[in-house]
């Protein structure tokens, strides 16, 4: 079973890209849409292929979807890494893009893209060892690893209409995901997603796009993130509805998110040792917080990769 990794990756230090985001959606408002933080480019991808190749080396293709872009550190010449710009895979309608639950909804258009994939952002990381099947089980289906949420439509309810506090974009994008699912398969599926490293199958995708096409084809116009958006998580949702896909519920000790400005999250991590693990940056952090990320993230990968220069 051949086993690709995808990524998307920006590098919004640069300024030609930010002139052409300027341009289309203004300059970070400091909202979480549209923050510094979810454009940064501190090197994450370079430590994430790092943690790849040290811990999941069975990966037979890595494909990193950019805008107009290609990390200055990659090596091009290697034949297993891959870039894929926006503009082969996604319509013109939808570009330019700057919003990564519209990009996802087109990962499966990637040439040669195999039928099982892992999915993840720069910002994630292999912490162990890992063999297929720990995302793919005895019957080739991908493993959903979401976090157990029992009274989560409830919960979310309660927040909106009783405490009148406006969920955020993502956590918008989430309910809008299980109540899409819950629409057309008359389950709703509470458990929430781990932020991590996903596996998927190909064909679950190209499915889902058409089933969901009335629904989704508003989003392809959303060039910044939207509350309207339906977050990727409903590929997962419905691979669980059509049996297509075996559910896990995790903890923290096998999928971790740090939010880099809490360093008290740092000690939870190295308590907890996880399977996987995220640095998320977000409209919170500062640039001290960046650079001490990447030096604690340096410390866990300093070994460069075959994908370096």
């Amino acid at each position: 079973m051949d086993i690709d990794l995808v990524y998307l990756w920006v590098n919004g230090n640069d300024p030609k890209w930010q002139a052409k985001r300027d341009a289309c959606i203004g300059r970070p408002s400091g909202s979480q849409a549209h923050c510094k933080g979810r454009y940064a480019d501190n090197g994450e991808l370079k430590y994430s292929l790092r943690s790849a190749e040290k811990y999941a080396p069975w990966i037979r293709r890595i494909f990193i979807v950019t805008d107009n872009q290609i990390p200055e550190w990659l090596n091009t010449d290697n034949p297993k890494v891959q870039i894929v710009d926006h503009t082969e895979i996604m319509p013109a309608e939808c570009l330019p893009c700057f919003n990564s639950a519209v990009i996802e909804m087109f990962l499966c258009n990637i040439p040669g893209l195999s039928e099982h994939f892992l999915y993840a952002n720069d910002d994630t990381y292999f912490g162990k060892p890992v063999q297929p099947q720990d995302f793919f089980d005895k019957d080739n289906l991908p493993k959903v690893f979401l976090f157990r949420k029992p009274f989560r439509k409830l919960a979310l309810f309660y927040r909106e209409k009783v405490l009148g506090k406006k969920l955020s974009p993502n956590l918008n994008a989430i309910k809008n995901a299980a109540k899409l699912v819950e629409k057309h398969y008359g389950k709703y599926y509470g458990g929430k997603p781990h932020h991590n490293i996903d596996a998927y199958l190909k064909s679950t995708l190209e499915m889902a796009n058409k089933k969901f096409e009335n629904e989704l084809r508003p989003m392809r116009t959303h060039h910044m993130r939207s509350s309207e958006d339906i977050q990727r998580c409903a590929y997962s949702y419905v691979a669980l509805a059509e049996k297509q896909a075996h559910l896990c519920y995790v903890s923290a000790r096998h999928s971790f998110r740090i939010e880099i400005e809490n360093r008290n999250l740092y000690k939870k991590f190295e308590e907890y040792n996880p399977v996987l693990f995220c640095f998320n940056d977000s409209e919170h952090a500062t640039d001290e917080d960046r650079a001490y990320a990447i030096e604690f993230i340096n410390n866990l990968f300093p070994v460069k990769s075959e994908f370096e220069k």
